[in-house]
């Protein structure tokens, strides 16, 4: 994805709402604020994915990760996680939460947390108060993506 370009969207964006719908994904907070989403461009001009991050003081929730059906199995999910880390101010922990991915995120250096180890404006945001299931895996980045 080195090529690949990311480019803001807002949460409205159809493109990004389809996307996470169709990976069972929540869509139910994509235009509240403090979020911001970006659209993953190939060199030649095709959406590959989604990504977004929601800021929680001074840690960061990496949010509605996605890549296409089409253009899955490419290693563009590694790179999108990387590029989309970017975005995010080295000094702040990032969260996330899945029901499916544990191990993909474990590999990029995420690790699994209690939720009584997460802070409380990151248990406040939607997603883990009530979007996400209770059994959801509370990871943070303990490392960069190599």
């Amino acid at each position: 994805m080195t090529e690949t370009r990311l480019e803001p969207v807002p949460g409205s964006d159809a493109g990004l709402k389809l996307a996470l719908a169709i990976s069972g994904l929540a869509t139910e907070d994509l235009e509240d604020p403090g979020r911001s989403f970006f659209r993953a461009v190939s060199p030649d001009g095709i959406t590959v994915g989604y990504a977004g991050i929601e800021m929680c003081g001074d840690a960061v929730l990496l949010r509605s990760m996605v890549i296409l059906p089409e253009h899955r199995g490419k290693t563009l999910g590694r790179s999108l996680t990387t590029e989309t880390l970017k975005t995010v101010k080295q000094s702040s922990a990032v969260f996330l939460a899945t029901t499916t991915a544990a191990q993909f995120f474990e590999n990029l250096g995420f690790d699994v947390v209690e939720r009584a180890d997460v802070p409380p404006a990151v248990l406040a945001t939607r997603q883990l108060s009530g979007i996400c299931p209770a059994s959801a895996t509370i990871m943070k980045l303990n490392r960069p993506p190599t």
